[in-house]
């Protein structure tokens, strides 16, 4: 009855929570979802100005606020341009102008979504049960410009009135609307919302429900709330959702402008002292959810658990625009309700966080109440907002941080918040359970409690959504996760080091060519796993990316030539190199530091990047949780802070020994287990100080847990005790050690604690006496330093120490060593029987280290290559002033504390390979570098969130805008009448040869055509089916002879491809009538008739109807003669190919009879001649001519159709799903096929329904050609 109860209580998301699967971004500087992840670790500011693409500054920019049809804004987050193939999406050409880029770019978010969850075209599902619900607003960007076509009546009457005539109003009305993408059948579709829903499930053949939804900046939650309700109440399986928002128009900046809501900075800042407004930006987000229990049962990867979704409205307020805290408060309650815990064990919340003062105070203020009730702890919960990065991506905006709180979870990073300097003194933040995450940091859970996180969403109209997420635990477990790049390592080796010189030098050759890319990926794969032969050369480094990697290898090369015969060198920027390899075997010695190395944020990066470091410790806090203690995370990674005396009292409180010891384990424990990953086995190992534990542990005496218990337990035994006054200090002096001990000798309360190297020792004594020492030695000359430890460490002083830390020994197992480990007080091994190795641990407390002489019988042992596994390289410089010039190595793996620790962690393994270890790279993420697969030919065109616009569009465009030219030219002409016919001449030859010409105006300001620019050639241009008489002046200025030039070079151009064209054409209706002659002699009367002047006008019609062949016809051009007339340098626009003809004299015309026109000297076409018969023709041979002919013809005619060009063009390609032709469509094609080959059978609308592909059509009309021929035998 109870358990039936407690079920009934449960709310819809307890009883079936919801998983993200699968997700895609497409945000400013970010082109998929690894670079928007990167983006946001790195703290990359995508805001940018205002880029000409989107509108022009110097059109509507004016910082004045109150500027009439002005914005004051200027900066934002815009779209990088992505790759984008209308075939892969059956999309023609012709049609991508009408539609709004979030048609085109959506296809690829969801395609992106859909693969990232494994979902790819191959893979089976239930697409009948998947649907598509996302968020977005008006395309104001693709109905600003058709609406702005038809204002014309408007702009007639404003013409008129100011004087114009009828004439040039009608010009300029023309050239306004050629200014802007005319209307077609798919402008309306083109710029409806929910038609970008529509689209994806049209091409995806999702039968679930698909549909947009708008609720301005909250739309992206409204669509996942829309859609989690459609697989909690199983209408769906799986859904598609997120938002998008393409629109950083000037309509969009002039809407926000006289709000206002923009900052007048280059910066948007949420929750700063100085916000002052937003920055609107582009964007598209999606994700892929399923029910938890269908995401495990069928094996997806799932980043996060949706637990919660509340929604509110602001009710009755003064004002509908302004944020009401009342309403947000509804939903973030309504949110944590239905997740079933409280908002208090939450580690994250990305905030709405627009960066307006109103609005964020108002945000603040309903999260402070919902947060603080039951909770009286401070700062506990970063707080942030994505739009700091990306900009205010509006109805997308809720999708962006969405998905950046899910891979947050996943990868348990708590991301940074960018341009905050200083909280707005008004929240009182510190008094709150929130801090301004400023800093990428390591995620540490609360407990047992998994990592939450909220995310919130507001939009315009009092609108409110607030998800709640927690971090998924998978049952079994999923190996690595990470989807973002870490560190590169990049090997390569020669037999000699000439050879290997000339590999680098070709390696950063193909680095720097335009397959660059693809080459540096190679060069990762092919380095990760390289086992080199001791004898060959080799030289290694680490790269963050393809240009650091072409600077280092340039380095590499210098340095190659420079040096040619070293042994080894190291360069300064990080690259190592070694004539051979060393045989290290039974020479490795891992050593692990003590007390004083430890600093804020120490292996940073390596916590991000692998879970090692952040499970030693988790570790810690569990156990520090159960002592009531602090949690050891918060000492390592406090909270961002903005002044120095909070970052001053973050250290202080770290060098406090029992925060200080066991950080610097749970660090070099982390560490020594993430190379562990690559091979590593040390042959000796020690440590210093409390370094010597970590030894112990790394040598198998110790379990983990075990050890962990000790050293915390040691650092607590140490620290002063409860409510003490710390008396102790340590101070490192450097100076020959016989005379400093004489001067320790004097002082009571001090000894030598450590001998660290020949010229380096530790005091440690009493801290007044400490004091005093300091000044004398420091006045002797001796170099002193203060050591940040809070005890007088291996001195009488901690002897208080000693029982506590000897009953935590009293509570572990100790395991016999694995490896020798080298003790501080003996300098020798650790005896075997467990007895005396408890005892000499024990001891060590209240005695000297002697690491002099421990490294000098590791030394003597065979030890010859130091690897120091912790923070900073204290050790390794010892180590190096030890041995001196004897012949050693010492590598540190963090040696710096201002460098990413994840770069120095990768050298330090680049530098053992390079020696001659045989260890592999650390990279062994879960994402791998994929090598771009090849894919069939396709268009692939460059699309950001600006609407495309073809190029014979522009062409219009920059046509309307040029300014009609001054005078005109007014020449004497000699007159001739010439009739012919004018096509235009389409492929990709002649696009080259039209690239190739100079863009010049051929017409002056009274719209007359090129020929009267062009006197001297006795040209003959003619429109289609219009006879036009030509004057033409033999006597012009020379500066017009290279426009005709190129002109004339052009027309020759086309003629030789028409020539192509109709000897192509004509051998194939050569061997079709052959083979009907063959067939049946009887048929020869019909055939003949083919050869007759009307077969040849026929087929003259065919080559004006399907290829558009421009037929222009010119003599050789005469120099110039005359005296040279004014001249006006015309303004660039396209030739147009097809001009009115213009008014001259007539002359008595001369009549040409109709002929396909060449630019050489004119001949006849010869009639088309029958050959004689031969004996037989194979039906392959059928096959062939009719495959060749009507292959070709019909790609033409597709091409000419669609937009598609020809060479992209396959017969294998479906009609619909590859190329979107319609039935209508399919109906224009067959005509104008139809039209060319005048034999072919009829097709009805239903036969070619049935045809799926091109080579479906062309197999049908082969057969309906062979039944007709076996009609006429």
């Amino acid at each position: 009855m109870s358990a039936q109860s407690s079920t009934s209580s449960l709310t819809a998301l307890q009883k079936t929570p919801i998983a993200i699967i699968g997700m895609s971004a497409l945000f400013a500087k970010a082109k998929n979802l690894q670079e928007y992840w990167e983006n946001i670790l790195g703290k990359v500011n995508g805001i940018t100005e205002v880029p000409e693409s989107a509108w022009n500054l110097e059109d509507y920019y004016d910082p004045d606020q109150k500027a009439p049809d002005k914005t004051y804004a200027k900066w934002g987050g815009f779209l990088p341009q992505i790759d984008f193939d209308p075939l892969e999406f059956g999309l023609p050409p012709d049609t991508l102008e009408a539609l709004d880029s979030a048609h085109l770019l959506g296809l690829v978010m969801a395609k992106q979504a859909l693969e990232d969850a494994g979902y790819d075209q191959g893979k089976e599902f239930n697409r009948e049960t998947t649907g598509v619900i996302l968020g977005g607003s008006g395309l104001w960007k693709s109905i600003t410009p058709l609406t702005s076509r038809l204002q014309y009546p408007l702009w007639k009457k404003i013409c008129q009135k100011s004087g114009l005539s009828q004439e040039q109003t009608d010009k300029i009305i023309e050239n306004m609307k050629a200014a802007y993408v005319p209307w077609q059948e798919n402008s309306f579709p083109g710029m409806l919302p929910n038609v970008v829903a529509g689209r994806i499930t049209n091409r995806f053949d999702f039968g679930g429900t698909n549909c947009v939804v708008d609720a301005a900046c909250a739309s992206s939650l409204s669509a996942l709330k829309m859609a989690i309700s459609e697989l909690i109440e199983g209408r769906c399986d799986m859904m598609l959702t997120g938002g998008f928002d393409t629109d950083n128009s000037i309509l969009n900046y002039m809407c926000f402008s006289k709000t206002p809501a923009f900052s007048k900075k280059d910066c948007l800042n949420p929750f700063d002292a100085t916000s002052d407004g937003m920055m609107v930006g582009e964007g598209l987000g999606m994700l892929v959810i399923k029910r938890l229990e269908d995401a495990e049962r069928d094996g997806d990867r799932i980043y996060a658990v949706i637990k919660g979704i509340g929604t509110a409205s602001d009710g009755r307020f003064k004002s509908i625009y302004a944020p009401r805290p009342e309403g947000q408060v509804r939903a973030l309650r309504r949110a944590y309700q239905e997740a079933g815990f409280s908002p208090a064990t939450l580690g994250l919340v990305e905030a709405h966080g627009t960066g307006t003062p109103a609005g964020d105070f108002c945000e603040f203020t309903a999260l402070n109440e919902i947060f603080s009730e039951n909770n009286a702890e401070k700062q506990t919960i970063a707080l942030g907002s994505v739009k700091s990065q990306i900009g205010h991506t509006k109805a997308a905006a809720g999708a962006a941080s969405l998905i950046k709180t899910t891979l947050a979870l996943h990868h348990k990073i708590l991301p940074a918040t960018i341009n905050i300097t200083e909280p707005n003194p008004k929240f009182k933040i510190e008094d709150s359970p929130f801090y301004l995450n400023t800093e990428t940091r390591p995620w540490l859970p609360k407990g047992e409690t998994p990592r939450r996180a909220g995310v919130s969403s507001f939009g315009f109209g009092g609108t409110d959504y607030h998800v709640v997420l927690e971090e998924y635990t998978p049952k079994l477990p999923q190996g690595e996760n990470r989807i973002h790049h870490r560190p590169q390592s990049i090997l390569l080796w020669g037999q000699n080091p000439e050879e290997l010189r000339q590999t680098c030098q070709k390696a950063l050759e193909q680095l720097q060519s335009p397959q660059g890319s693809q080459v540096y990926i190679e060069l990762q794969n092919q380095s990760k796993s390289a086992q080199l032969p001791l004898k060959v050369a080799r030289v290694g480094f680490v790269a963050t990316s393809l240009a650091e990697a072409i600077k280092l290898l340039q380095a590499a090369v210098k340095q190659l030539q420079k040096q040619p015969q070293a042994d080894a060198w190291e360069h300064p920027q990080g690259i190592y190199y070694r004539k051979t390899g060393l045989l290290l075997e039974g020479k490795v010695v891992a050593l692990f530091p003590g007390q004083g190395s430890q600093y804020l944020n120490m292996g940073r990066e390596i916590a991000l990047n692998f879970p090692e470091i952040q499970t030693a410790y988790q570790k810690l806090d569990t156990l520090r949780a159960k002592a009531g203690l602090t949690p050891l995370s918060e000492r390592v990674f406090p909270i961002p802070t903005f002044n120095e005396v909070d970052e001053k009292r973050q250290t202080s409180l770290l060098q406090r020994t029992e925060n200080a010891q066991p950080a610097i384990g749970a660090f070099s424990v982390g560490l020594y287990k993430t190379l562990q990953k690559t091979g590593f086995k040390p042959n000796f190992v020690a440590g210093h100080s409390f370094g010597e534990l970590t030894a112990l542990w790394s040598a198998g005496v110790f379990t983990d847990d075990d050890y962990y218990y000790l050293i915390q337990a040691r650092g607590q035994s140490m620290a002063a005790p409860k409510g003490a006054t710390p008396q102790g200090a340590m101070l490192a002096v450097t100076g020959k050690v016989s005379q400093i001990a004489q001067w320790v000798e004097g002082m009571a309360n001090v000894q030598i604690a450590n001998y660290n190297a020949p010229e380096q020792v530790v005091l440690s004594g009493l801290a007044s006496e400490i004091a005093t020492i300091e000044k004398i030695l420091s006045s002797q000359g001796y170099q002193v330093t203060p050591l940040p430890v809070s005890a007088a460490f291996h001195t009488s002083l901690v002897r208080h120490a000693s029982q506590p830390f000897g009953k935590a020994l009293d509570q572990v197992k100790f395991h016999a060593p694995q490896l020798p480990v080298y003790a501080n007080v003996t300098a020798a091994p650790y005896p075997k029987d467990l007895s005396g190795m408890r005892q000499l641990l024990e001891a060590q407390l209240l005695n000297s280290v002697q690491f002099v002489q421990q490294i000098e019988n590791i030394y003597a042992q065979g030890g010859y290559c130091f690897v120091e596994i912790g923070p900073r390289q204290i050790l390794t410089n010892l180590v190096k002033q030890i041995l001196g010039d004897r012949p050693h190595l010492a590598i540190a793996l963090n040696p710096s504390r201002q460098k990413d620790s994840d770069v120095q962690l990768s050298q330090g393994v680049m530098q053992l390979r390079v020696l001659g270890l045989p260890l592999n790279d650390l990279e062994n993420a879960a994402l791998t570098v994929k090598t771009p697969s090849s894919k069939r030919k396709g268009m692939t065109l460059k699309l950001n969130a600006t609407n495309y616009i073809s190029d014979k569009t522009k062409a219009l465009i920059g046509a309307a805008l040029q300014p009609d030219s001054p005078a005109e030219i007014k020449p004497s002409v000699d007159s001739q009448t010439v009739e012919s016919k004018c096509e235009e001449v389409k492929g990709s030859e002649n696009e080259e040869i039209l690239a190739s010409i100079p863009s010049v105006n051929p017409y002056p300001s009274d719209s007359q055509p090129l020929s009267e620019e062009i006197p001297t050639l006795n040209l003959s241009i003619v429109s289609r089916d219009q006879t036009v008489t030509m004057t033409m002046n033999n006597a012009i200025s020379n500066n017009i002879n290279p426009l005709l030039q190129a002109f004339y070079q052009y027309q020759q151009s086309l003629a030789k491809v028409h020539e192509e064209y109709i000897k192509h054409q004509s051998q194939s209706f050569q061997s079709v009538l052959q083979l009907f002659k063959q067939k049946e002699m009887t048929a020869v009367a019909q055939i003949d008739e083919l050869s007759t002047p009307a077969a040849a006008s026929e087929n003259s019609k065919f080559d004006q109807q399907n290829s558009e062949v421009s037929s222009v016809s010119f003599p050789d051009p005469t120099p110039f003669k005359s005296e040279p007339q004014p001249l006006r340098t015309p303004e660039p626009q396209p030739l147009n190919t097809a001009p009115q003809p213009l008014p001259t004299p007539e002359p008595e015309p001369v009549h040409i009879s109709p002929i396909v026109n060449y630019l050489e000297p004119r001949q006849p076409i010869a009639p088309i001649s029958i050959p004689e018969p031969v004996s037989e023709v194979s039906e392959s041979s059928l096959d062939s001519i009719q495959d060749d002919a009507l292959s070709q013809a019909l790609l033409e005619v597709v091409s000419e159709k669609t937009g598609y060009p020809t060479e992209m063009l396959e017969l294998e390609m479906d009609l619909e799903a590859d190329l979107g032709i319609d039935s209508i469509k399919r109906v224009e094609i067959m005509g104008s096929l139809q039209e060319a080959f005048s034999g072919l059978p009829k097709l009805s609308p239903e036969a070619l329904a049935e045809k799926r592909t091109l080579a479906h059509i062309v197999q049908y009309l082969r057969e309906k050609m062979m039944v007709t021929e076996k009609k006429i035998a």
